[in-house]
């Protein structure tokens, strides 16, 4: 069984490419063992700068969440902290309405968990929502994706916005088993 602090590892090492990471990081009163952000901007434009068609501004933060057990009240928490810290910190900046140019940000949480992940987990993360609308959607949205990862099964059980998560979360788990197995013998190694 990998551990949760080797895999969040791995983890980290795929999402350095497009993401800027920071380690322990604090917002709010509660503290990540990681966070990821990424930000893009694009534009159309006639001829010269100046004559701007159109541009965008996306943006995904990326919370890494440590637990032994998971249950229900972890996600209420994280609805919490989205809804009183997350969007309005870093989506919206302390204004009333993101940036100019604003089209999306995603909340991501990828939450390491020791235990299997119980039928009432899975159903929380399946049903996991949030979804903000800001001036009927001129300025974008922000929307939260969910993913528990188990280590003891590793399972990965995600919510509708996350499922593209899935290929990435299990190909860390593929990694390392291939790391324990000698690549000449199959046996594990020692």
């Amino acid at each position: 069984m990998i551990s949760k602090g080797d895999y969040l590892k791995d983890l980290l090492y795929r999402y350095r490419v497009n993401f800027d990471i920071t380690e322990n990081f604090k917002l709010g009163n509660a503290v990540y063992p990681a966070y990821a952000y990424f930000h893009s901007f694009s534009e159309k434009y006639v001829l010269r700068k100046e004559a701007q068609l159109w541009a965008v501004n996306a943006f995904e933060h990326v919370f890494f969440i440590e637990e032994d057990t998971l249950n229900a009240a972890t996600f209420d928490l994280i609805r919490e902290q989205i809804t009183q810290t997350i969007e309005p910190q870093l989506v919206r900046k302390g204004g009333k309405y993101p940036e100019k140019d604003h089209m999306c940000s995603y909340l991501t949480f990828v939450i390491l968990t020791d235990d299997e992940i119980s039928d009432e987990v899975k159903k929380e993360v399946k049903k996991f929502k949030f979804d903000k609308g800001y001036m009927f959607n001129f300025r974008g949205h922000s929307e939260a994706r969910i993913a528990a990862v188990s280590m003891k099964s590793e399972e990965i059980v995600t919510n509708s916005n996350a499922k593209d998560m899935r290929k990435l979360l299990q190909d860390v788990f593929d990694k390392q088993g291939r790391k324990e197995t000698s690549p000449s013998s199959g046996e594990i190694a020692c």
